[in-house]
């Protein structure tokens, strides 16, 4: 089957935003774009040399998951040269395996013609993942508010969001796996109840927009901050930091190792110079909501 070239772009995200774990995602302007032409056979190139070490072939995470896609709906899936330019960084608690998953996602949809609604790609995103929150931000764009269960998929989405975003990078990777190695199998019943009144007045202050209450809300958490503040120097002293330099809340970003500031818009970049000059072992990235998801277009020659 003959197709013209064309291209995916997907942005970043941040998840759980404290007590919000595994359920509540955050698009980022940061991205991950894939060129994608005909070729005899699956191949993968990396144009910056930190991603040179992903492999490129049929085992890469962007196409084993389009082949997955095409094996659960009986089809065939033609290969193709997938160019990728991104600026998400990797290992970093911003998202990266989830936008490659849902570029791979949208690659599989548009190759097979499937047209697949955006609820069920965020469905079978969710499913690969384990759970709904960076894919569903990397679909919807915005702030998304999910349920999953393997069978049932919710998401309330909040388009606009109007906050600056302070990321504080460390200079070593944090593997989700070995993060979630860190949670207990178990919580005392009036601990998870404690961290789910948490989550809940955190959906309900994000879905009106009510960020100063948010950004107490966020470190309240109890489902995973306690098991993992220890792996990031000086938390604590940066979380006081944060309040100091008038930020709304810290958090960690997903699985770690970054952290997550949400800051009165207009404030990012002062919030990032103070941050960054007491804590120079960690960059300092300012960004912004992407209220833009997962885009798709024919390339133009």
């Amino acid at each position: 089957m003959s197709w013209k070239e064309f291209s995916v772009t997907v942005p970043a995200s941040t998840a759980n935003l404290g007590p919000g774990f595994d359920s509540i995602g955050l698009a980022l302007d940061l991205h991950l774009s894939i060129y994608v032409s005909p070729a005899a056979e699956w191949t993968v190139e990396y144009c910056d040399e930190v991603y040179q070490h992903l492999t490129s072939g049929v085992d890469n995470l962007i196409v084993s998951t389009a082949l997955a896609v095409a094996e659960q709906f009986n089809r065939l899936l033609s290969p193709a040269k997938l160019r990728v330019v991104t600026n998400i960084p990797l290992g970093r608690g911003l998202g990266s395996s989830a936008a490659a998953i849902a570029g791979g996602i949208e690659i599989a949809d548009r190759l097979l013609g499937l047209n697949l609604p955006i609820k069920e790609k965020v469905k079978i995103g969710s499913t690969m993942e384990g759970h709904p929150d960076n894919v569903s931000a990397s679909f919807l764009g915005g702030l998304t508010i999910s349920y999953f269960d393997d069978n049932e998929l919710e998401v309330i989405h909040v388009p606009q969001v109007d906050i600056g975003v302070v990321i504080l990078v460390p200079s070593t990777e944090f593997l989700t796996i070995e993060s979630r190695g860190l949670l207990p199998q178990t919580l005392e019943h009036r601990v998870a109840a404690r961290g789910s009144a948490a989550g809940n007045v955190l959906s309900a202050t994000l879905a009106i927009g009510n960020w100063e209450t948010a950004g107490r809300l966020m470190e309240k958490d109890t489902f995973h901050e306690p098991f993992r503040k220890n792996k990031f120097p000086n938390f604590d002293a940066i979380r006081q930091a944060c309040k100091e330099a008038g930020a709304y809340g810290s958090t960690i970003s997903g699985a770690g190792p970054s952290l997550f500031i949400a800051t009165k818009k207009g404030d990012e970049e002062g919030v990032a110079t103070r941050l960054g000059n007491q804590f120079p072992h960690y960059e300092c990235v300012v960004l912004k909501p992407s209220s833009v998801g997962i885009q798709s277009r024919e390339t133009v020659i």
